[in-house]
């Protein structure tokens, strides 16, 4: 037993190296694209291109991704963490093929890098389940679905730098049960995962701050329940939003869909040019206080139609990236009003942190890796208090309105099957993985 242990540990590790390898390689994909095409070179500079190449970009890439989709075979198009659950909850050995996982890695990419407004960790989170499965191809199948587990996890580590945020995220958003045996290769895959990720960008947190971020004073906490209520609201619409346009456009060709969703998408950008990309370079404006209340509040409104749009018309990419820059903007606007009272406290940037980490909360229903990505991403526990604030108010909010299930549990129920292939498996299996 104990030998076993040390060669899923290893395994384990060997998935962590890989998957981080691999979502770093998509990472970089993107990255020089966009630096051999945006004006100056700079990632997300999308602002700064003309307005008919705002509107353009979107759309054309949009309706080319589509062609490319229409001529795949149905059961490649299944991408992102719904295709990552689907494959954890079905009975017997997960199994997500490489063809998947080629659309994915190209598809996403290129939604991206052509403004779509969606992120590059749901993508990186389906890459490494899929490199976990390739790796346990001559494991049994408990073995296999712990390092599809593995995989996942250190997607998430290497996308955000977040290695305990990644072991989290498995466990409250994929719904993997806790137990030792499985989580000690986990663990040990988050830790590579991210330390692949330092070695590329460095250590420093994934976000820039111009600030301390700590509350000022204690009637401060009253602010937090305030914006957790309000980051609630704007999640709620936000699933609904994404939901409804799945339900209702899940029977449209990939063309149409996708050039539907750049089109959404380019004539927001029209008005607010930021919501093109995922936003991060946006989001670092946020956290340092450079963006105005006119322009924040734009920014929510136009990122969550953008987004709910293209993740419901099955864009290719992830939404764990915008519900942070929504949130951000959010809790930008909260930390510009709340100046005005008479009482000290904090600054926009730290309004905008603790934002952040209740809409991802919110969204994902993950409460306590929001709260960990929180103090990872910004290297800073003063947060940790305020933040476990705002995320209990929205998450209990968001619950009370639409229910414990995630919007990908939701999504996943409503996405194709692959002919023949049984995907759910009954409600004590797929709620007990313990078996496995």
């Amino acid at each position: 037993m104990q030998k076993d242990l040390i060669r899923l540990t290893a395994l384990g590790a060997v998935t962590g190296l890989l998957a981080g390898m691999v979502v770093l390689a998509f990472r970089w994909v993107i990255e020089a694209s966009q630096r051999a095409f945006l004006p100056d070179g700079q990632l997300g500079n999308y602002e700064a291109l003309p307005a008919w190449a705002i509107l353009a970009l979107p759309i054309g890439g949009g309706l080319l991704l589509g062609l490319v989709f229409e001529r795949l075979p149905a059961h490649l198009r299944s991408v992102g963490i719904v295709h990552a659950l689907q494959q954890l909850r079905h009975t017997g050995r997960p199994k997500l093929p490489f063809g998947n996982a080629v659309v994915q890695f190209f598809g996403g990419c290129f939604a991206i890098v052509c403004g779509h407004s969606v992120d590059r960790e749901g993508p990186g989170v389906h890459l490494g389940a899929a490199t976990g499965t390739w790796v346990g191809v001559r494991s049994d199948d408990a073995d296999t679905y712990t390092l599809t587990v593995c995989g996942a996890a250190a997607g998430i580590a290497a996308a955000f730098n977040t290695p305990l945020a990644g072991i989290l995220f498995v466990i409250e958003v994929l719904g993997v049960r806790y137990r030792v045996d499985r989580f000690i290769p986990v663990m040990t895959a988050s830790v590579i995962g991210a330390i692949v990720s330092q070695v590329t960008y460095g250590a420093t947190p994934t976000f820039t701050l111009a600030s301390d971020l700590q509350m000022a004073s204690l009637e401060e906490i009253l602010l937090m329940g305030l914006l957790g209520l309000v980051t609630g609201l704007v999640a709620v619409a936000f699933i609904v939003l994404t939901e409804r346009t799945w339900e209702r456009a899940g029977h449209l060709r990939p063309t149409f869909a996708f050039g539907l969703a750049g089109l959404v998408t380019g004539l927001i950008g029209l008005l607010v040019p930021q919501v093109l990309g995922i936003g991060y370079d946006t989001l670092n404006n946020i956290l340092n206080n450079h963006l105005g209340l006119a322009l924040l509040a734009a920014l929510v409104v136009g990122k969550v139609v953008a987004t709910g749009v293209a993740i419901g018309l099955r864009v290719p990419g992830g939404l764990i990236g915008p519900s942070l820059v929504i949130g951000g903007a959010l809790g930008g606007v909260a930390g510009i009003l709340v100046q005005s009272l008479s009482i000290p406290t904090g600054g926009e940037a730290f309004y905008a942190a603790v934002g952040m980490a209740a809409m991802m909360s919110a969204v994902l229903r993950a409460p306590l890796a929001a709260l960990i990505a929180l103090l990872e991403l910004t290297s800073n526990p003063s947060v940790l208090f305020p933040g476990m604030v705002a995320i209990v108010f929205a998450d209990v909010l968001v619950r009370q309105v639409l229910g414990r299930e995630s919007i990908f549990e939701h999504v996943r129920r409503l996405a194709e099957v692959v002919p023949g292939e049984r995907v759910e498996a009954p409600p004590e299996e797929s709620s007990d993985q313990s078996s496995r």
